[in-house]
């Protein structure tokens, strides 16, 4: 008789325990999926279109992304905490632009509310542009800034994007499914199955999905208690605070100096300003957020540091010699390798050096004095 392998006993063991562990945390919960709340019993629309729930390819296509989403409960409680933080600027941009309120759910079903989130299609930020699209509607994208994880460029830019769609298509749904698959795919499925009745056309899976995904996100977001969500006031996450600085840089500026003008971190600016790419600002005209309350005298220490950053202090050339790697050079002045990387621009994939090359290098000292 042969014994199943180690692993395969293994693997069996551990579904035998999520198994037992999902059962008990079905009993414990008190599940009762005939009374889980799916549809509303009264009308359902998206941006005061109506939604056939009476068709039963509708219905069953509705439930499943109800209950897929209500189900995945991490999801929906980051969802919820992070809308209080995001969602109201959105809510006063479609106002002021006379468009749905219902439109702000896209966001949350393109990037769950993510600046850095990404798909394997090329779509990055909040609302998921890709790289040409992006660009057609005024977003800067670039190896120095990529605008798409904005949160106010790149609303701008969608709200714009999805008004036109409406113009070209004449409904919002079908301005929110064009915005998932694009408007010459589906001005083309239209045409060949002659409907322009987002119910009754066959598309792409993930197209079918998406304005059922955008309704439940609405469902639950309207009436989290209703699908078994209840967060208090202090559980969701408060607005982020910042103030506006406008810099004009005459040559690039390291990111470091904008963090000691403001008195916060490297990450801090990082993280209010996601559209930045690297270590540096370009040569030009920027507009960077910084902690609330940190633009007071914010122009000096800012001219200060900018001044000692330009000088000669604690800055010095080096001119590889033969026999030279990045790690030896490193060695000498006692400072990390991917500290030159930057310094210098060079690629972190292939951190060669060759003889004459010149390289900046910054002392400790001088890193040090400029923290102070």
């Amino acid at each position: 008789m042969q014994f199943p392998h180690k692993k395969a006993v293994l693997f069996l063991t551990v579904l035998l325990v999520a198994a037992s562990g999902w059962a008990a945390f079905a009993e414990q919960q008190h599940l009762n999926y005939s009374d889980f709340p799916i549809i509303p019993s009264g009308p359902v629309t998206f941006c005061g279109e109506r939604v056939p729930v009476e068709i039963q390819d509708v219905k069953e296509r509705f439930e499943r992304e109800i209950l897929i989403s209500s189900l995945d409960h991490a999801q929906v409680i980051l969802w919820l905490k992070r809308s209080r933080r995001y969602l109201p600027y959105i809510e006063q941009s479609l106002k002021e632009s006379g468009m749905p309120d219902d439109l702000k759910y896209i966001i949350i079903a393109e990037s769950a509310l993510k600046p850095n989130a990404t798909s394997n299609k090329g779509a990055v930020g909040y609302w998921q542009f890709i790289f040409g699209t992006g660009q057609n509607y005024g977003l800067t994208i670039n190896e120095n800034k990529d605008e798409r994880r904005n949160f106010f460029a790149s609303t701008k830019a969608a709200l714009s994007y999805l008004k036109n769609l409406y113009d070209m298509l004449g409904s919002w749904t079908l301005a929110a499914a064009a915005y998932n698959m694009g408007e010459e795919g589906l001005l083309a499925e239209i045409h060949e199955q002659e409907t322009n009745d987002f119910y009754k056309l066959y598309l792409y899976n993930e197209t079918q999905r998406y304005v059922f995904r955008i309704l439940s996100i609405k469902l639950i977001m309207q009436d989290p208690a209703k699908y078994g969500f209840i967060l208090t006031d202090k559980e969701y996450y408060p607005p982020i605070l910042f103030d506006r600085v406008n810099l004009e840089c005459a040559n690039e500026i390291p990111i470091k100096i904008i963090a000691k003008s403001a008195k916060c971190s490297f990450k801090e600016i990082m993280d209010l300003n996601p559209e930045i790419r690297g270590y540096f600002l370009p040569k030009g005209k920027h507009t960077i957020l910084i902690p609330k309350g940190s633009s007071e005298g914010f122009a000096k220490r800012y001219e200060q540091f900018l001044n000692n950053h330009t000088s000669d202090k604690g800055r010095q050339v080096y001119v590889v010699k033969k026999g030279d790697t990045l790690y030896s050079i490193a060695k000498i002045f006692d400072i990390p390798v991917l500290s030159i990387s930057i310094w210098n621009r060079l690629d972190k994939r292939n951190l060669s050096v060759r003889p004459g090359d010149r390289l900046m290098i910054y002392t400790k000292k001088a890193e040090l004095d400029g923290k102070k």
